[in-house]
C-alpha cells in the first residue's frame, strides 16, 4: 500500500524508464518537464506536433535527442490522433497533453475505432496525502463530468475504486458526499447517494465500502461524525471522496492546492493507458507528480 505521494518518487525512478508520448509538445512548460524527468532518469519521450518549433525549444533547453524523440504532425488534432496511435500500438506506456485544447485531445481517446478508452465514462481522480489520519485520499470528480447521473456517478466509483486497488487499498471506503448527510427528498445528490450505497451492498459495485450521504466534515473527520451520531464504517474514515457534480469537485480540487498547500496528482481513470492532462497553472513539480502516478499506473 502506498501511504504517501512522496513513495511515488522512489517506486517510479529506481525502475525501468518508461515512453511518454506528448501531443502538440511546442510548449516551454512541455520542455521543463522533460528535463525534469529527464535528469532523474524515470522517462523518455515521444514529441509530437511541429517539428520545426519542437526542435528550436529543444536546442534552447539544452534537451539532447536521446530523450525526446520529435515526430512531426502539423495541427493539433492530428497530433492528438498520433499519440493515440502511438499507444495503441505499444510504442509508448502513456499519453500526454500538450499545448492543445483539452476536448480535441480527449475527442481523439474517445474515438470509437481508434481510441483508448474501455468503453465506459472517463473521470478524473485528484491524489493528495490525507488530512485526517494516514494514507492516501482520492477525490474524484473534479475536471470531466459536470452533472453525472446516478449511471454515471456508479461508474465514476467504479474508476476511483480501480486506481485506488492499483495504489493497494484492498478494499476503500467511498464516502458520497452533498450539503447534509442526511437523505433529503428536496436534494437530489442525497437521494442518489442512498441508492449508489443500496447498490453496494447488493454487490452492483464491487471492491470498496460505499455510505453517504456525506457532509465534507463527517466524510473526513471522525470526531465531526461522532458528534451527529453517524455509525458508518465510512464515517470519518474515507479513503474516496465522490463530490456530486463538477461545481464540487473542482473548487474542492483547488482549495486543496492553494488553501491547503496540499501536493495534488491526477489521473484520467477508463482509459487502456495512462494519461497525463495537466492544467497550464499547475507547477513543474506538480506536474511531475501526475507524471510519476500515470508511470507507476504503467506498471501495475
Amino acid at each position: 500500500m502506498i501511504k504517501k505521494l512522496a513513495e511515488l518518487k522512489e517506486l517510479v525512478e529506481g525502475a525501468e524508464t518508461r515512453i511518454i508520448a506528448v501531443a502538440a509538445a511546442e510548449d516551454q512548460d512541455i520542455m521543463d518537464v522533460v528535463k525534469a524527468a529527464g535528469r532523474s532518469g524515470m522517462a523518455q519521450f515521444i514529441l509530437v506536433g511541429d517539428g520545426e518549433k519542437i526542435k528550436s525549444l529543444m536546442d534552447q533547453n539544452g534537451i539532447e535527442e536521446d530523450l525526446a524523440k520529435v515526430i512531426h504532425v502539423p495541427g493539433h488534432k492530428a497530433a492528438a490522433e498520433k499519440v493515440v496511435e502511438l499507444a495503441k500500438s505499444g510504442d509508448c506506456h502513456a499519453i500526454m497533453k500538450g499545448n492543445l485544447h483539452t476536448s480535441i485531445f480527449l475527442k481523439a481517446m474517445l474515438d470509437k475505432e481508434k481510441g483508448v478508452t474501455k468503453g465506459g465514462l472517463l473521470s478524473q481522480v485528484s491524489v493528495y496525502d490525507k488530512v485526517y489520519g494516514e494514507g492516501l485520499q482520492l477525490l474524484t470528480d473534479c475536471v470531466m463530468s459536470i452533472t453525472p447521473t446516478l449511471e454515471e456517478k456508479s461508474d465514476i466509483i467504479r474508476n476511483a475504486v480501480e486506481l485506488a486497488h492499483k495504489l493497494g487499498y484492498e478494499k476503500p471506503n467511498v464516502a458520497l458526499l452533498s450539503a447534509v448527510e442526511v437523505i433529503n427528498p428536496k436534494i437530489p445528490d442525497t437521494l442518489d447517494a442512498a441508492i449508489l450505497s443500496k447498490m453496494c451492498d447488493r454487490g452492483q459495485i464491487k471492491g470498496c465500502v460505499v455510505d453517504g450521504p456525506f457532509a465534507l466534515d463527517n466524510a473526513l473527520s471522525g470526531e465531526a461524525a461522532k458528534h451527529k451520531g453517524i455509525q458508518s464504517p465510512v464515517a470519518g474514515n474515507a479513503d474516496i471522496i465522490v463530490a456530486p457534480n463538477l461545481q464540487v469537485g473542482n473548487v474542492l480540487h483547488k482549495a486543496i492546492v492553494y488553501m491547503a498547500k496540499k501536493d495534488v496528482a491526477a489521473a484520467i481513470m477508463g482509459a487502456d493507458v495512462p494519461v497525463i492532462a495537466t492544467s497550464r497553472t499547475d507547477t513543474v513539480a506538480s506536474k511531475l507528480l501526475t507524471m510519476r502516478l500515470a508511470l507507476y499506473l504503467a506498471r501495475t
